[in-house]
Parts: structure tokens; C-alpha cells; sequence
């Protein structure tokens, strides 16, 4: 996985086979980046490429087979082409020769089920030009911009401006993590194991962020092991207003640290400003209603190296055994991979913090746990519930009497 690829604004084409699709790209990043053929069905796989969009910066195009691709292998891709859907901030439908149909209006329905901005190109304009009647066909059942464009002569600047125009700001200028909470000159520490798990030399990336953001509000910094939170409260002056800590040592900090001083963990600070925060509240305390045999579904960001003591793979399912008391089993589906049963079959879903995830990504692997009633938590909330200090983390984000 490209970790710095995959935080950027992502912005699929779609259309038929022989669309002009990667046409369009190459003239959308004025270079030849995609592979161009007479031939229907040469983008078999979603293909991404980064590029710069003026107005937003660089931003992650996705060049997708074809809708109406036909037999088994078709159907495949097709469903892959689907699966993109989940993962994007923004679609571009192309059609052309005035075609707009069914295949059309499945892909239509299932940006507004994922709630995805989109746009239409009436491509190869230079062909067939866009009729008045098709142009009314489209504005009754997509109530969204269409445009002619042809390859061979264009202004990129309208697509440009209509990508500006449809991209969700929040796909490319991301809230503050903790300005809300925070006033100048407060001081923020941050407890960092260094463990086994800590990647050598450098910092993971949400205490990076956690940096950057205390930074950016005009706040003061202090970044500790675990074992430096005592020698520190006792020696140093101000006390912190907010402490963060690796949610492994949830339990450590909650006993050093003084309830007047807010805590929490680094996945909670992402999970409200990436995640579903709501429905994290909510799904949290389905933990204690878990049975023997139940399905867990532990949900990572990304393809890491994994250790014998893995925060997701070992670690969660070993405390919530223990606090549950109940014989579980856990499936554990890293990045953006496929889930193997239904949804329905899991009776939590776990997501950890979604570091490497956008948003949109985020909001997509979770809708259909959602929208099929399947309780949602994230990791930082889910240790800190067995350890019996949920509200606690919660608080500093939530009045604990709105739950």
C-alpha cells in the first residue's frame, strides 16, 4: 500500500468499454499515463495514478474497467470496478454517442448510496455532439453538470473546474484534530511507547500528526514514554490540559494521570476526525453484549509487518476475551480487502484508527456493517471500554450525559 498515495483526494473515471476513459486521464494529467487501445477491455483492474489538480493539489485519479464488460472474467471486473466506489471522493461518468442507460443509472445509484459526488462528460464530442435531448434525460435523473469534451480538443481548465466545483473540501483540507478542545499555550503530552511494534527510528504516523496539529494551535508539545508520565507530573510545571497515549497503555496512563488533566488515545483523536465517531459511540458498548462464538471483524488500515504481540491481531482479541468471558472468534481483513462473509455474519466490527485511510475510505468499509445494523467500534474506544475508562476518553470530545 502507498501510504502517501492513498491520504490524498481520490477521484475515479468511469463509463462503457471504448469510452475514451484513459484517453481522458492522459489528457486530465497532460501525460501519457494510461495505456490507450482500440481494443474494448484493455483497463482490466482499477488503476491509480497520482497527479496535480489545480485548486486542490495532488489528488489520486482512477482509471476503472469498463461497466458493460460481459462473462466471467467481465463480471469480475465490473465488481472490482463497483468496489472502487467505497473508496473515492469524487466520480466522473463518461458516456458518448449520446448513450445513457441502464448501465448508467446503476453506477448513478450507487454514488448516491455512498453518498459520492459525481459529474457527467459527454466524451468524443468531436464525433457526435451532445443532443438537447439526451442533456434533458440526464439532468431528470442525475440533477448534476454535463459537459462535451473531446481529446483531441479541449480545455482542461472546465474539468478542472467542475472537479473543484464537486470535491468535498474535507477530501483536502482536513479539520484540526484538537483545535476545538485546545487554546494557545496549553500544553499537550503525548505518551509514545517504544515497543516492539514502534517502527525503528522514527514515529508512527498519527503521533506525528498529534505533533504537527498541537503545533499549529500554538500549543506546547511534551513527548514521553510511558514510564516518564510520573517524573514528569511531579517535576514540571503547568500540568498538561490533555494527555494522548498509545491506546496499548490505556490502563498505565489512566492510573498516573490526574483526572483533572483530559485523556485519551491517538486512535480516538483520528476516529472523530476520520471516522464515524457517532456510530463508534454507539457500537462501543455492544462489546458487553457479545456471546460465545460470535463473529468479531477487526478491520486495519494497512499491510504491516506483524509481530507476536500485534495490537490488532493479538492484543484485542485477547482483552476482549478476557473481559467478555466469552469464547470468540476474530477475523482480521487488513487495508482495503475483500470481507469473506456477510456482514451480518459479525456481531462487532472493529476499525482501527485509519491513519492510512482517507475520510471517504473510512465511511465506505464501514456503511455496510452500518446500514446492516452491525454494531461499529474503533480500536482506541474498544480498549478503552474493557479497561473500563471509556467515558474517560471519550469525554474530552462528548458530554458524557448526551450518550
Amino acid at each position: 500500500m502507498n501510504k502517501g498515495k492513498n491520504l490524498k483526494p481520490h477521484i475515479a473515471i468511469f463509463g462503457r468499454r471504448n469510452y475514451g476513459k484513459s484517453s481522458f486521464i492522459n489528457a486530465l494529467a497532460d501525460q501519457d499515463i494510461a495505456i490507450v487501445s482500440e481494443i474494448a477491455g484493455t483497463t482490466t483492474d482499477p488503476v491509480k495514478k497520482s497527479i496535480e489538480i489545480p485548486g486542490i493539489g495532488a489528488s489520486v485519479i482512477i482509471d476503472t474497467a469498463g461497466i458493460d464488460d460481459s462473462g466471467e472474467l467481465g463480471d469480475k471486473r465490473v465488481k472490482k470496478t463497483f468496489d472502487v466506489i467505497k473508496t473515492i471522493d469524487l466520480a466522473i461518468l463518461l458516456i458518448t454517442h449520446n448513450s445513457f442507460g441502464q448501465f448508467e443509472m446503476e453506477l448513478i445509484d450507487m454514488f448516491n448510496d455512498y453518498a459520492i459526488p459525481f459529474f457527467i462528460v459527454h466524451n468524443k464530442s468531436d464525433i457526435e455532439k451532445l443532443q438537447p435531448e439526451t442533456q434533458k434525460i440526464i439532468k431528470v435523473n442525475s440533477k448534476t453538470d454535463i459537459i462535451d469534451f473531446s481529446t483531441l480538443n479541449y480545455d482542461i481548465f472546465k474539468i478542472y473546474e467542475l472537479i473543484n466545483k464537486y470535491m468535498p473540501e474535507t477530501a483536502y483540507n482536513s479539520k484540526s484534530l484538537l483545535g476545538d478542545i485546545l487554546s494557545p499555550g496549553d500544553v499537550v503530552m503525548l505518551i509514545t511507547p517504544i515497543d516492539l511494534e514502534a517502527p525503528e527510528g522514527r514515529m508512527i504516523l498519527p503521533q506525528v500528526q498529534a505533533i504537527r496539529d498541537v503545533l499549529d494551535n500554538d500549543c506546547i508539545c511534551i513527548v514521553l514514554k510511558e514510564n516518564d508520565i510520573e517524573p514528569y507530573l511531579k517535576k514540571m510545571s503547568p500540568k498538561p490540559r490533555l494527555a494522548i497515549c498509545d491506546s496499548q497503555v490505556f490502563k498505565l496512563a489512566n492510573a498516573v494521570v490526574p483526572e483533572d488533566i483530559m485523556l485519551t488515545s491517538f486512535s480516538i483523536v483520528l476516529a472523530r476526525q476520520k471516522g464515524d465517531f457517532t456510530n463508534y459511540l454507539k457500537g462501543t458498548p455492544h462489546i458487553s453484549n457479545l456471546k460465545d462464538n460470535d463473529k468479531v471483524l477487526i478491520l486495519e488500515s494497512c499491510n504491516h509487518h506483524v509481530t507476536c504481540d500485534d495490537i490488532g491481531r493479538v492484543k484485542i482479541p485477547r482483552w476482549l476475551s478476557n473481559y467478555t468471558g466469552k469464547k470468540l472468534d476474530f477475523e482480521v481483513v487488513a487495508g482495503l480487502g475483500k470481507i469473506s462473509d456477510n456482514i451480518t455474519d459479525y456481531a462487532l466490527v472493529i476499525q482501527c484508527g485509519g491513519c492510512m485511510l482517507t475520510r471517504k475510505q473510512v465511511f465506505g468499509r464501514l456503511k455496510p456493517a452500518i446500514d446492516a445494523g452491525v454494531p461499529v467500534t474503533n480500536y482506541g474506544m474498544a480498549i478503552a471500554y474493557v479497561n473500563g475508562i471509556f467515558n474517560r476518553a471519550i469525554k474530552p470530545f462528548i458530554k458524557i450525559d448526551e450518550l
